[in-house]
């Protein structure tokens, strides 16, 4: 298989070059390996998931670290959380940059490691799987952001995604980009290898009945989350499902979108909202087997949401940016109606609030952003430029202040 360029690259490269650690943190497949393998040659390299390596790590550190000197890359390193106390050691006695690169696909778990081992010491970077940008190979890497600057940029390098579905519905894992790799054996094996290598060391349950999760989550990405509706439905308790999404969120397969909340506001929801990582996965879940079949299904709108707000989220992640404090969504009652008004995404800079709105159509409507409004109720920010982003082929401005975008602007 031919290797595809990671946007990330030239952020981690520099900042590797500047401190002694890098983490990377990613789901399995995401291609973490193979951009370490391509872009940092000159590292040694150790895996956690062989046993032997991991022993040897935990019970004689010494000789495990004259067996792989630095520079050094450990991948899956949270499978060994004891290593970070001497990786700290180190680190701590030495004056070099660019020591350490880790790698792992337990979000959390190595947060929590880190935070007690590295704190101040590692530069942590999320690689997600391949975007929009990375497939068709545009040489742009700002995040999505629908200021003037922003998109009189991103029209430099527009490219035209006339297959559009066929890359929601095969998702975004870098080995489907080989030609020869069968879509259902391909995910078959990975709910498979991530059942058996992660869910089996994070929770005591069978592999069917986890499955059945699985596939329940799936039907509900770009849904408000009720744990209760997915416990009835799996049937185990509440508690173990709340659980179980902690454990999709931090093995990065699942991202769990806040609601925006300001005092103003006081009719928004707190009820955050679920969105696979992979349209793939979560089109193999839930079986729906072709492109073809899923654009023409009763669930395209959300698996088409999903996939804009899986793909702004990469925008942030490549360029090395936090978007946990900068994404959100709206939904609540004005006190004047009892209709509820929903804006999918609000993006949040520099004091300004952002509406966009992602709609599966070819001619949006002004009406579209009719929800926007009320982000002018809160104190101390400004509201920008609303946009929808949807199906339509050129940029259309439905009012001054509102902008329908092709996807191809993320």
């Amino acid at each position: 298989m031919s290797y595809i360029n990671r946007a990330i690259t030239p952020i981690l490269k520099k900042r590797v070059k500047t401190s002694k650690v890098t983490l990377i943190v990613g789901a399995r497949q995401v291609g973490k390996s193979t951009l370490i393998k391509h872009e940092f040659s000159d590292f040694n390299r150790a895996n956690f998931d062989d046993r032997l390596t991991r022993l040897q790590a935990k019970e004689e550190p010494k000789l495990f670290f004259l067996n792989n000197p630095c520079p050094l890359f450990i991948d899956e390193v949270q499978k060994e959380n004891s290593v970070l106390e001497d990786i700290k050691q180190k680190v701590d006695d030495s004056d070099e940059k660019g020591l350490f690169i880790l790698s792992g696909s337990q979000k959390l778990e190595l947060m929590k490691g880190i935070s007690e081992s590295l704190a101040g010491r590692v530069s942590i970077h999320e690689l997600t799987g391949l975007s929009l940008r990375e497939i068709f190979d545009v040489d742009f890497n700002q995040h999505f952001i629908p200021t003037d600057a922003y998109l009189k940029e991103r029209e430099k390098k527009l490219t035209s995604y006339d297959n559009i579905w066929e890359i929601i519905h095969k998702g975004s894992y870098p080995e489907l980009y080989d030609s020869d790799r069968d879509w259902q054996e391909y995910y078959s094996s990975y709910v498979t290898t991530y059942i058996e290598r992660d869910i089996n060391e994070l929770v005591s349950a069978d592999g069917i009945t986890f499955t059945k999760f699985l596939v329940s989550v799936a039907a509900r990405t770009g849904e408000m989350l009720n744990y209760s509706n997915i416990a009835s439905e799996v049937g185990v308790s509440e508690p173990t499902i709340k659980n179980w999404i902690s454990i999709l969120e931090r093995t990065g397969i699942l991202y769990i979108l806040q609601p925006y909340s300001a005092s103003a506001l006081k009719r928004a929801t707190k009820t955050p909202k679920i969105y696979f990582r992979d349209t793939g996965l979560a089109c193999y879940l839930t079986r729906w087997l072709t492109a073809d079949a899923l654009k023409c299904s009763a669930v395209a709108g959300n698996m088409f949401e999903t996939f804009v707000v899986s793909e702004i989220l990469k925008s942030y992640s490549n360029e090395g940016k936090d978007y946990k404090f900068s994404i959100f969504y709206y939904r609540g009652k004005d006190k004047n109606t009892s209709k509820e008004n929903e804006i999918d995404l609000v993006i949040e800079e520099d004091g300004i609030l952002y509406p966009v709105e992602i709609k599966m159509s070819g001619n949006p409507k002004a009406n579209m952003g009719a929800a926007n409004i009320v982000l002018d109720k809160i104190e101390g920010k400004k509201r920008g430029m609303g946009v929808i982003l949807c199906l339509i082929d050129k940029k259309t401005y439905l009012r001054e202040n509102l902008l329908a975008l092709p996807i191809e602007y993320i």
